[in-house]
């Protein structure tokens, strides 16, 4: 009471998260008296009666007949902290199949204030109003609850700090060498569309694989049509498990042993991921959203970046699950409330028939390739380009499979056969024989590895630089890493020079030890496989060096 009486109380500094002792005081009074509000049950005289009709629907049609806009809505008790809309933004989402039943644990518990928050809807409601009324930074932290706060009440604090466009993000892709830390302005995504990859059959890939693809401008173009042709700016958000070793365990799969993490990847990399080394197409269906739910949907996608650490199940919270619950909290639309699917092709069916997803784009199968709302496996392409080579060269083969089996050293003898277009034709198949060695080399590793770790002497070191790569990626995947226990919500500029730093102090050791494990893996090939790839590598070689000799010969343009 006396630093209170003196007013020393304004500056004296505290341990708590609130900074002072007299910030702390007015944390504490807001949070009982918000604990008052949530229990007097103060809803609008449209939510008293959206609520009473939702309750004699049930009454008289139960559960499964209740329209969309009853789901959470039939035994409301508090004012904010069991609104259906404020539990999916807190981190309480709707369990699949459950006909709105909320799951009991939150997963958002990185970058949080205070853990307290965690506990439950009612104190997670009570911290955050906190923050609401005290942190001018609270709006930029966490957009989502500001704008649902704001909206409640019909008021803000006046000291609501101006937030900066750029979102902060960490881009997850394989390349090593690049700075992984970007500023995303929502402004710039014209689109979002949802990206699937369809099965294969493996038994983790054969439903597909849900993603979300944001359609990026280039810096300087208005959004529009056009920016679908920036393919370099755009970006996946994947939900896929965090797998910390080399071998995919489908016991823990199940159990949710894995961590269900939100990557963003370049679109680049996930179209040669799926079409080259798996073989998979992709389809690339827009959702239909305005401008107000691309710009949320950006927003909300940042702020689980950041916060979000869920378990990944196979069957009841994967890719599908977790890409309808980002779309339903980061848009708000009623049409998305009542759905349920665990298969990522199921999902795209229904936004379809719902009206959510634009799926005539994929009609006109040549120009959804031309304007990317389809990439072809390369299977297809692969049989075509050997067709070329049997139809110019008069290869004894029938298939792209029976040359690819052949040794790269026979494979060698026909290049300087090929005419110009044969030549573009062998270097794309024989591109295709190097992934398919690399995915031999990697299989027969990975037997080794998992068959003598502990006793093989020979795998120590790249196991070392293994386990260090693993360990040191999954920042990735969880940013909050990066900054420790500091802070909450998404990063601000007090926080950025940290953040430039360690993310670039990581990606260094990323860069090294993946040049490390790279030179390792060479040595612990067997010779036979190690020759074979130097053969296909120098078959390569010789294949562009007699493509650029027929160029020339035809009069083709030099570049210097």
């Amino acid at each position: 009471m006396p630093a209170l009486a003196d007013g020393s109380a304004a500056h004296q500094r505290t341990d708590r998260p609130h900074g002072t002792l007299r910030r702390e005081l007015l944390a504490t009074v807001i949070h009982e008296l918000v604990h008052l509000y949530d229990r007097a049950r103060l809803w609008s005289p449209a939510q008293q009666l959206l609520q009473g009709q939702c309750r004699q629907r049930a009454g008289s049609l139960g559960l499964v007949g209740l329209p969309d806009d009853c789901r959470g809505q039939t035994r409301r008790r508090f004012t904010l902290s069991d609104d259906p809309r404020l539990l999916d933004l807190a981190g309480w989402p709707q369990r699949v199949g459950r006909r709105g039943q909320r799951e009991h644990d939150n997963a958002q518990v990185a970058r949080s204030p205070d853990n307290y928050e965690l506990t439950s809807p009612l104190e997670f409601v009570a911290v955050n109003l906190e923050y609401f009324l005290l942190d001018p930074s609270y709006a930029c932290r966490r957009p989502s609850l500001q704008r649902y706060f704001s909206e409640h009440f019909g008021w803000q604090p006046a000291d609501t700090a101006a937030c900066a466009p750029g979102l902060p993000i960490l881009n997850a892709g394989r390349d090593f060498g690049r700075t992984p830390l970007l500023q995303l302005d929502p402004a710039r995504v014209y689109e979002v569309d949802y990206l699937f990859a369809e099965a294969n059959e493996a038994w983790v890939s054969r439903w597909g694989h849900s993603m979300l693809r944001l359609v990026i401008c280039a810096p300087g173009r208005e959004p529009g049509p056009d920016c679908r042709l920036d393919l370099d700016q755009h970006l996946v958000l994947s939900f896929r498990a965090f797998v910390d070793d080399v071998q995919l365990s489908s016991w823990d799969g199940l159990t949710g042993v894995y961590p269900s993490r939100l990557f963003v990847l370049p679109l680049g990399q996930v179209i040669d991921e799926y079409t080259k080394v798996e073989l998979r197409g992709l389809a690339s269906v827009p959702l239909k959203l305005n401008r107000d739910e691309i710009r949320t949907l950006v927003e909300r996608s940042a702020e689980l970046h950041w916060s979000y650490d869920g378990n990944y199940y196979f069957l009841s919270n994967n890719c599908a699950v977790e890409s309808l619950k980002l779309l339903r909290s980061g848009t708000a639309r009623a049409e998305l409330a009542a759905l349920d699917s665990i298969l990522p092709s199921g999902l795209l069916e229904v936004l379809i028939n719902r009206g959510l997803a634009d799926a005539s784009v994929l009609d006109d199968p040549r120009e959804a390739l031309r304007l990317g709302y389809r990439f072809d496996s390369y299977r297809d392409r692969y049989q075509a380009m050997f067709a070329v080579l049997k139809e110019r060269l008069g290869l004894p083969q029938d298939s792209v499979e029976q040359w690819l089996e052949l040794p790269a050293a026979e494979r060698r003898r026909w290049i300087e056969q090929a005419d110009l277009r044969a030549s573009a034709a062998l270097l794309l198949v024989e591109q295709a024989a190097l992934r398919r060695q690399l995915l031999l080399a990697q299989d027969e590793l990975k037997n080794r590895y998992l068959g003598g770790r502990g006793r093989d002497v020979t795998l120590s070191k790249a196991d070392d630089a293994l386990q260090e790569l693993l360990a040191n990626s999954g920042y990735l995947s969880r940013p909050a890493e990066l900054l420790g226990g500091q802070g909450y919500g998404l990063p601000q500029a007090s926080e950025w020079q940290r953040l430039e730093h360690e993310s670039a102090q990581r990606q260094l050791r990323l860069n090294q030890l993946s040049g490390e494990l790279e030179r390792e893996v060479r040595v612990l090939l067997g010779d036979e496989r190690r020759q074979e790839l130097e053969t296909i590598e120098t078959n390569l070689t010789q294949i562009g060096a007699h493509l650029r000799t027929l160029h020339k010969a035809g009069g083709g343009l030099e570049l210097p």
